[in-house]
């Protein structure tokens, strides 16, 4: 029977508290004269065991000054980050609960140096790993009670593929959540470990299967985020037989990546692309859990941030460091990474123990035991028939098989019906458009047949007033004037303005096809250029509106810019897939769009573009 026990509960010494905010360590790679190719020297500076400075990039006389759990500076050793940041959360994993550690920072600023360093200086994931060994022969030397069992499971995240490091000929992994909101990822490899030796044959070998390749800023760039998961598992040899799991998360982040320094092309660029947008997606998760009130958390929208959900905001004891490169050349990269730790130190974790109970409870029997273990007091429920079950040897009477057939038969019956309803309802609906269809051509029909009538009578009795009930109250359109002399009674042909302004009060969409139908038909004899009505009609589109439907339509678009999401974005006229990307990416950094014209800015969108895009959303909205 699985329990969560709170972590004061726990039998972890009283040092542990109910939550465990983020501890954000920073970590400046040593400066680079091959790096600096206009000499500028560092535009980073340590001030103290938790502070540094960064140049401000708007005013050169300026810094910018920034405060963290702690900083390493150039010198600082690989023990001394192991000791400092690491070493101090790895007792939890014996007590059942989890713990995480990983690399964040800019490509070449030294994020694999500081997890798997070398064989003369060892990284963070050798140390810790040889430590978790130690504290567990400590643990069992001290109590004979408790068994411990150690394994590994190794994977990277390539492309938004998950791929298992120990089984390099696996496919692409799916990642799961049970029922105790807990991520998985079935069928990965989880190795048994014996003792650090065995760690490192099984390690080394299924490292080199992780993705590297060179660019302009690095030689051995990873092209993938790695995780190694360390699992403890903790398990009681008498009464209650407890078992306690803790696991320890080793991520090593790909760096984000700037295409025009690294000259990325072909799939190079294409693994580019992924690891920004999953850590874009990372900043989206911290910006989330800072802003709290309830609001959605995009965990799922990348595989990296779904498998990190329990190292921010979940239940882990989680460090990030954070690594920076001090040349010019990587200023905008090390200015970024400051300003996502400094919004990573603001997360707050809620530890708890994992622990499962074996044995039943004096008084209480586990659910999954009920109706299969006997008791001393039988339950005496009646059931039909007469019969009483509870009783020794008894088994529990099933509901009628009559009963499950008829909800089956039910349940089939409402899962047909569904679709029969919306299939009437859209029949439906397209009758309705018929039939306004066809009133509104008879409508045409009866306006044209009242046009020509009153043609026929000025062409034989001379102009005459116009009947009040065809009265012009709107503006007449401007004809394109053509430098082609006319015949004088073409001149003094009105009638077609009539019938389109009539039709105009009745729906819009009317206008260009009555026409259209004039031109070809009927009185205008095939010769009366009509391309200079509708171009005018193009040109001076808003002045046939009225002034509040105008303005509605814009604050609903304006609405769209600021508020809606991808999809919503997308349904917009003239708006793709990755005009909307860019209207998204343009919010998050700019704010909200203050009015429909600031679309201008967005790369891409030139003034006639944008024009025709209000035009096509403007109408759109109106036809609606």
């Amino acid at each position: 029977m699985a329990q969560r026990v709170a972590v004061n509960d726990a039998a972890t010494g009283g040092a542990s508290r109910r939550v465990s905010r983020v501890r954000v360590a920073v970590r400046l790679r040593p400066y680079m004269e091959a790096h600096d190719d206009k000499a500028e020297g560092p535009c980073v500076r340590g001030l103290g065991p938790q502070s540094l400075e960064i140049t401000n990039w708007r005013n050169a006389m300026e810094t910018l000054h920034y405060q963290f759990d702690v900083f390493y500076g150039e010198q600082t050793s690989q023990q001394e980050v192991f000791l400092s940041s690491v070493k101090p959360v790895l007792p939890h994993l014996l007590n059942g609960q989890n713990a995480s550690i990983f690399a964040y920072g800019p490509t070449g600023a030294g994020k694999t140096h500081t997890m798997l360093g070398s064989s003369e200086q060892p990284g963070v994931i050798p140390r810790a790993v040889r430590e978790v060994f130690h504290l567990v022969r400590e643990r069992e030397e001290e109590s004979q009670d408790w068994e411990y069992s150690v394994g590994m499971s190794y994977l990277e995240i390539y492309n938004e593929k998950v791929l298992d490091l120990l089984s390099p000929g696996s496919q692409d992994l799916p990642i799961r959540e049970d029922k105790d909101r807990n991520i998985f990822i079935p069928g990965l490899t989880h190795t048994p470990l014996t003792s650090f030796s065995h760690f490192h044959t099984v390690f080394l070998p299924a490292s080199l299967n992780r993705t590297t390749a060179s660019t302009k800023l690095n030689q051995r760039s990873s092209r993938s985020h790695a995780i190694l998961l360390i699992k403890v598992v903790r398990s009681q040899q008498s009464p209650p037989h407890r078992q306690q799991t803790g696991k320890l998360y080793l991520v090593d982040l790909a760096g984000s990546e700037d295409n025009r320094r690294t000259g990325n092309q072909g799939l190079r660029l294409k693994e580019s692309g992924a690891i920004n947008l999953s850590l874009f997606t990372l900043s989206k998760v911290v910006d989330a859990l800072n802003a709290g009130g309830g609001c959605r958390v995009p965990y799922r929208d990348s595989k990296l941030t779904r498998l990190l959900q329990d190292s921010l905001g979940g239940s882990a004891h989680s460090v990030m460091i954070t690594n920076i490169a001090p040349e010019y050349k990587y200023y905008f990269d090390t200015f970024t990474a400051l300003n996502f730790a400094a919004k990573s130190k603001l997360i707050v974790n809620r530890p708890f123990v994992r622990e499962t109970v074996s044995s039943s409870v004096p008084g209480k029997r586990p659910r999954d035991e009920q109706g299969s273990v006997g008791t001393a007091e039988p339950h005496h429920k009646k059931v039909k028939g007469g019969h009483k079950e509870g009783q020794e040897g008894s088994r529990p009477s099933s509901p009628p098989v009559s009963s499950v057939l008829d909800r089956l038969l039910a349940l089939e019956k409402l899962m047909m019906g569904t679709p029969e309803r919306e299939r009437l309802n859209l029949l439906k609906t397209v009758a309705e458009s018929r039939k306004e269809i066809q009133e509104l051509k008879e409508k045409q029909k009866e306006l044209e047949s009242r046009a020509l009538q009153v043609r026929e009578a000025n062409s034989i009795a001379g102009p005459q007033p116009q009947d009040p009930a065809l009265k012009n109250s709107l503006p007449q359109l401007h004809r394109k004037q053509s430098t082609a002399a006319r015949p004088k009674k073409q001149q003094a042909v009105v009638s077609p303005l009539l019938v389109s302004q009539e039709l105009a009060a009745v729906k819009k969409p009317v206008l260009c096809s009555t026409v259209k139908s004039k031109q070809n038909g009927e009185a205008l004899g095939g010769k009366e250029n009509v391309a200079g009505d509708e171009c005018a009609l193009g040109r001076d589109w808003e002045s046939r509106l009225e002034p509040a439907v105008l303005e509605k339509s814009r604050q609903h678009i304006l609405e769209v810019l600021n508020s809606g999401s991808l999809k919503e974005l997308k349904a917009l006229q003239l708006i793709g897939d990755k005009k909307a990307k860019l209207i998204m990416g343009w919010r998050e950094v700019h704010g909200s769009f203050s009015q429909v014209e600031d679309l201008k800015n967005i790369e891409g969108i030139t003034v006639k573009r944008f024009s025709s895009f209000l035009k096509a959303n403007v109408l759109s909205t109106i036809g609606r």
